[in-house]
């Protein structure tokens, strides 16, 4: 039955792009040849056999030259055709709909001041885009280019341990091949789910030029997309040169102009619907005080009374949904260019380098400034300390605001007689996020060939420099030291101080007392790589059965990077996210061999039979010391079928910024067991209402706040272990001659793998809902010991510091298979087809009794669904001047975790027309397409971060239309 399903899923539906599942054959070449679809100028046409058997190059997964119908890990790759077909314009948006990726950040993705900092110490990552392969988050998947590490992305806000895949210039990529298995023996850290190896061009002849627009059908999201590049070769000279640009501008999308998203939860209609949701820090203030629950009637009120105050109702909270974006606006250019000199003697000079700019942006609503022990800013912030004084003239009650606290949370001998005072800064304008990233690769390598005896050994020498710089603006914050001013004792705010007025309603603030508190955020960051690598292969000596192989090589590696918030926000004194500084450096020394030996050949049973493995030993200098290896088995019955298996050691050093990531908080969206509101257990659940007493929640349960954001603290940890993982994988290719020679097609494989991913001591922040859960429910002392509430019961902070958790569990089975007929009169046709089928997903916790089974479900916050199937397939006709394509993608309906939600099935349809009219020499193309055919909108979902579905899966609301045109000269 379950095998059905999968079948169903990944044949029923129509996916991606023609190729996107590629055949396991294509592969790497040194001179940069393309395999499986292969480019004429301006137009792409589809090549009647990925490689010629019997030809050996450098294959992704392997450093031993091979024939790569013989490959012995599982590889998709992804051709340029096939990224052009899709009408996107990020590669990561590409990558993410493979059904082996597992979302990842992308531009859907709207988290600065909504959320803060996620726990996983890497920061924000606002505007960067990520692949994540087999749900291990990105970190656990490692992206080379053109098979060298690249600098990891930063985007102002903290040191992510993952590639930002918006700092490659998409006119520099040839093609991407997907390892989609553990590769740590072969590549060393961080290549434990998988690799991504971005092949840029080498070598192009004439001028190729290609502009896009693309729209939604709602007339908003318009995407720019030009690329232009210009290749040169000199035979004679052994010269080739080749570079060029590339230029998108993709618009915002609003959540105000979707209806998912125009409230804080789905169907929602109006604040006072009892899901509740919206902002206690209301446009005209909320005072929760011991006069009781109120905000001002009459606003806006220069001179604010007592008697103006009426109770705070649901109908005064603040909508700050229709304030976010759906899709946030990004504009990126680069250059690039790629040089090879023949040096002679088969020796090679090689230099490529690329530079781009990203410029980007996020936006959340006017900030919320909260003020009051109860106010839960969490990190030793100043708001939570402040006092109202009597003297201040726009406090209405006549009497001090008293916190009971000094400003470093001491108590100090006065009674507490205020919970907080919340109040949505709209005369300051939306908080706006801009972000500033300069990303700078270059490489320069030396390869050729010797010979020992009658032996060919090839050798390459690499030295990578990358570099990331990020800048980011943030208007809209407030300084709580002027605060604490302007509030305080009206004869301390002498000089340059206003005093300010919080409880007069909106446009009460006048520009004079904003200019006062306000300030513009400037945080930094940056990182650093520089690799050297030295690679030697060749054959040894022969077998009856073929060549025994051998592959030796030496990296030596340096990464930096630092985060550097604005001091005001350093000092913790900024109303938003809180940060400190963090900086780190670490450099590895590792050796690698990799051995090929054939056993058996050309008998009975035996087409051929050969076993490969690989050793690699890395020495961190924070770390330590790992070793790790792999062995593969390749078993061919017959010539038509590959059967193979192989079992992989891996590691992952803990990253810097998981080591040195200074604290800051996340802003979790949950419920709070303890609270007393409908959406609580406080009065219907006896056990917890005992357990939340002993966590310090008020036994006559006052504290009944609705559901909301809960301040979770999160920080790097120096006493983190490397990661560790075991993966066992094995699969079946079979690609029949006999259909290729019958004249029944051009091209036919299929393709099955099953993979299973073991992962020890993986470094992770309790998960916060767990967390809340097992205090209030079970009474565990440890749980509730990472909660600090208030006196009133408020949750002031939830500790996320990162450790290491035990494991992490998965398997699954990947199916793919690609069809296309022999040309006829009206041209060829092809179907392509890739499946997923998740079979586990299990989290355990380190004190071995939590353990979370995700597999056929939503996360929520932060976003990420595991559906149990997901699948592509494309239905494609290419005639000599016409092609059209339809691609589908499924994704099977996950059950939302923490809620009674379902989030249902969806089914995604795409469609393109191509022309490419016989004039120029057939260097004119266009192409049109509409992207979500179907109007398919995202499943509803309670519990993720923003706008009410999860962005890392399901595609903006909306039908997307794009035309592009190709020129070849």
């Amino acid at each position: 039955m379950r095998t059905t399903k999968l079948l169903y899923s990944g044949i029923a539906i129509a996916a991606l792009s023609a190729g996107l599942a590629g055949a396991p054959a294509n592969a790497q070449e040194a001179d940069g040849r393309n395999g499986g679809v292969q480019a004429t100028g301006a137009v792409l046409t589809q090549a009647t056999e990925p490689e010629q058997p019997g030809a050996e190059i450098v294959v992704t997964g392997s450093r031993i030259r091979r024939d790569p119908l013989n490959q012995a890990s599982p590889v998709v790759t992804i051709d340029d055709a096939a990224i052009q077909r899709t009408g996107l314009t990020s590669v990561a948006d590409v990558l993410q709909r493979l059904p082996s990726a597992s979302g990842g950040l992308n531009t859907k993705v709207n988290n600065s001041g909504n959320l803060g900092n996620p726990p996983d110490g890497g920061g924000v990552g606002a505007g960067a885009a990520e692949i994540d392969l087999r749900y291990l988050s990105a970190k656990r998947t490692l992206v080379l280019v053109d098979g060298l590490r690249y600098v990891n992305g930063t985007s102002g806000s903290g040191i992510p341990s993952t590639v930002d895949l918006n700092t490659i210039p998409a006119s520099m990529i040839d093609r991407i091949e997907v390892l989609q298995a553990g590769a740590s023996p072969l590549y060393g850290s961080d290549a434990i789910a998988g690799v991504v190896n971005v092949i840029t061009k080498q070598q192009q002849a004439g001028l190729r030029l290609s502009g896009q627009f693309g729209t939604f059908r709602a007339g908003d999201g318009h995407t720019y997309n030009l690329d232009a590049s210009y290749g040169v070769q000199s035979k004679g000279t052994g010269t080739s040169l080749v570079f060029g640009a590339s230029y998108v501008n993709q618009k915002a999308v609003r959540s105000g102009d979707r209806r998912i998203s125009q409230f804080p939860n789905p169907g929602q209609t109006a604040c006072t619907d009892p899901v509740g949701g919206c902002s206690s820090a209301a446009v005209n203030g909320r005072f929760l005080t011991s006069f009781g629950n109120q905000t001002i009637s009459g606003p806006p009120d220069a001179t604010p009374t007592r008697a103006e105050l009426r109770p705070f109702t649901a109908a005064d909270r603040f909508n700050f949904a229709p304030f976010n974006y759906l899709l946030t606006p990004s504009e990126r250019y680069g250059a690039w260019m790629s040089f090879r000199q023949e040096l002679g003697g088969g020796t090679n000079l090689r230099v490529k380098a690329s530079y781009n700019r990203r410029n980007s942006q996020n936006q959340a609503a006017f900030e919320p400034l909260f003020i009051g022990p109860d106010a839960g800013n969490g990190a030793g912030s100043l708001f939570d300390t402040l006092s109202f004084d009597a003297t201040n003239p726009f406090n209405p009650y006549g009497v001090t605001l008293e916190s009971g606290v000094n400003p470093d949370g001491t108590p100090n001998g006065r009674t507490a007689n205020y919970s907080f005072i919340a109040r949505r800064l709209v005369e300051a304008g939306q908080r706006t996020f801009n972000q500033q990233v300069d990303t700078f690769s270059a490489t320069a390598t030396l390869d050729g060939s010797f010979a020992v005896g009658t032996r060919k050994f090839y050798w390459d020498a690499n030295a990578a420099l990358g570099v990331n710089d990020a800048h980011q603006s943030f208007t809209g914050n407030v300084r709580a030291d002027l605060v604490a001013r302007a509030i305080g004792p009206l004869a301390n705010c002498t000089g340059s101080c206003v005093p300010l007025n919080l409880f007069g309603g909106a446009g009460s603030i006048t520009p004079a007392m904003l200019n006062y508190i306000g300030f513009t955020e400037r945080d930094k960051s940056d990182q650093h790589l520089w690799d050297y690598t030295l690679n030697v292969s060749g054959e040894l000596f022969d077998l009856p059965a073929g060549a025994v192989a051998i592959a030796v090589g030496f990296e030596h590696r340096i990464q930096s990077a630092s985060f550097t918030p604005d001091p005001i926000v350093a000092a913790g004194l900024g109303a938003d996210i809180p940060a400190q500084p963090a900086s780190g450096r670490y450099n590895s020394d590792e050796v690698y061999a990799e051995l090929r030996v054939p056993l058996l050949k050309d008998v009975p049973f035996f087409a051929s039979l050969e076993v490969d493995g690989a050793v690699r030993h890395a020495n961190y200098s924070l770390s330590g010391s790992s070793t790790t290896y792999t062995g593969t088995g390749l078993w061919k019955p017959v010539a038509d079928l590959l059967i193979r298996g192989s079992y992989t050691t891996g590691f992952r050093a803990p990253s810097l910024g998981e080591l040195f990531g200074g604290r800051s908080r996340f802003d979790l969206p949950v419920t709070d067991p303890c609270s007393s509101a409908s959406t609580g257990q406080f009065q219907t659940n006896a056990t917890v209402r005992a357990n939340c007493i002993v966590d310090g929640v008020p036994a006559n349960g006052s504290y009944a706040e609705d559901p909301g954001q809960l301040p979770v603290l999160t920080q790097g940890n120096r006493n983190l272990s490397p990661e560790k993982s075991r993966n066992i994988t094995a699969g079946m290719v079979y690609s029949p001659q006999w259909a290729r020679s019958g004249g029944f097609a051009s091209l036919f494989n299929l393709e099955a793998n099953y993979y299973d991913i073991r992962v020890r001591q993986a470094i992770a922040a309790f998960d916060p809902n767990v967390t809340l859960n097992n205090c209030a429910l079970n009474g565990d002392a440890a749980s509730c010991a990472l909660i600090v509430r208030t006196a009133n019961g408020f949750i002031n902070q939830i500790t996320g510091t990162l450790q290491n958790l035990d494991s992490i569990h998965t398997r699954g089975i990947d199916l793919t298979a690609n069809y296309r007929t022999p040309e006829t009169g009206v041209g060829s046709f092809g179907l392509s087809l890739s499946a997923t089928r998740l079979l586990k997903y299990v989290l355990s916790a380190s004190n071995g009794f939590i353990v979370l089974d995700r597999k056929g479900t939503e996360r929520g916050s932060p976003d990420q669904a595991f559906p149990k199937y997901k699948g592509n397939a494309t239905i494609d006709w290419q005639s000599d001047w016409f092609g059209a394509s339809f691609t589908g993608r499924y994704i099977d309906g996950v059950v939302e975790t923490g809620a009674d939600n379902r989030l249902d099935s969806r089914f995604y349809g795409d469609v393109q027309l191509r022309l490419t009219p016989l004039v120029m020499g057939k260097r004119f193309g266009i192409s049109a397409g509409v992207n979500n055919v179907f109007n398919s909108g995202p499943p509803p979902c309670i519990t993720c971060s923003l706008n009410n579905f999860d962005p890392t899966t399901y595609d903006v609301p909306g039908q997307f239309g794009y035309l592009k045109v190709t020129v070849g000269l």
